[in-house]
């Protein structure tokens, strides 16, 4: 009932278990990924499991042998993701449930439609076989792709993934309150995926955008191998540095015509000074 409260309450607990990270907190519920000492996270984890509606918590757990973040940031948000959609309410209905384990048999059926419910620069990295990409820059533009497609796939069945499950509980919601009958999500999402099915029995491609330091990972949840651009917040590869566009600190080729020159020149005052520290 108190959210800031809550909010100071599990900013001082990470803090005195020094566990960095971003953690997410709504009406809605809670979202957020953390890192630290694998006990330090298990501590957490306990005193998340003890918040109310909160004892069945689920979470995936990967090992890095880097720090993923840079800093704590424990926020309160109106929306954990936001689409915008104020009736949206995945607390009371949402699309059924398909685990990683049944996923491949699932979406190999006729009738299926795959949704990759995540953002064109998340996509572009990696996919399911099949799926459909919409194209969107942000989640909120959603709403408003379904609406122009709902007609093309009105007898179909929708199957929706994204990073960790969470856009798909408020996507298969949407859907549903716009009449859409026979809805369903992988349960954990593209993570649990990695997690759960061998690279040999994959119907993944590429490697999966992660919003840390990481960037990216592939099968087993292991760092994948791309880099962030630092103006545009884009995963890039190593073919991608290889573009006339690429300026290591200030553009690559998705933002090359983005920034003014004054912000480029400060870009690159940026980088020359980490260059000297290095």
């Amino acid at each position: 009932e108190d959210l800031p409260e809550l909010r100071s309450a599990l900013l001082t607990y990470c803090q005195a278990n020094r566990v960095l990270g971003s953690v997410l907190i709504s009406d809605e519920g809670i979202n957020g990924t953390i890192a630290g000492a694998e006990k330090n996270i298990d501590s957490v984890l306990s005193f998340f499991q003890k918040l109310p509606g909160c004892k069945h918590l689920e979470y995936k757990v990967s090992f890095a042998t880097d720090e993923p973040f840079l800093k704590l940031r424990v926020r309160l948000k109106k929306e954990i993701v936001t689409m915008g959609k104020p009736e949206v309410k995945p607390s009371e209905a949402v699309g059924h449930y398909v685990t990683a384990k049944d996923w491949n048999r699932f979406i190999k059926q006729d009738d299926v439609v795959i949704i990759d419910t995540r953002n064109d620069y998340e996509v572009a990295i990696g996919t399911f076989n099949g799926s459909v990409n919409p194209k969107t820059k942000r989640f909120r533009d959603f709403p408003g792709w379904w609406a122009k497609n709902a007609e093309r796939y009105k007898d179909k069945t929708i199957a929706m993934f994204c990073t960790g499950g969470i856009r798909c509980e408020k996507s298969t919601n949407y859907l549903i309150q716009n009449d859409h009958k026979k809805v369903f999500h992988l349960k954990g999402g593209i993570l649990k995926y990695l997690e759960d099915i061998p690279v040999e029995e994959s119907e993944w491609k590429g490697e999966c955008f992660v919003f840390d330091q990481r960037v990216s990972v592939q099968h087993g949840l292991v760092k994948g191998s791309y880099n962030l651009c630092f103006a545009c917040r884009r995963p890039i590869s190593q073919a991608d540095k290889e573009l006339p566009e690429y300026e290591e600190g200030v553009s690559c080729h998705n933002c090359l015509n983005q920034h003014s020159l004054k912000r480029k020149e400060g870009f690159r005052e940026r980088q020359r000074q980490l260059n000297r520290k290095a």
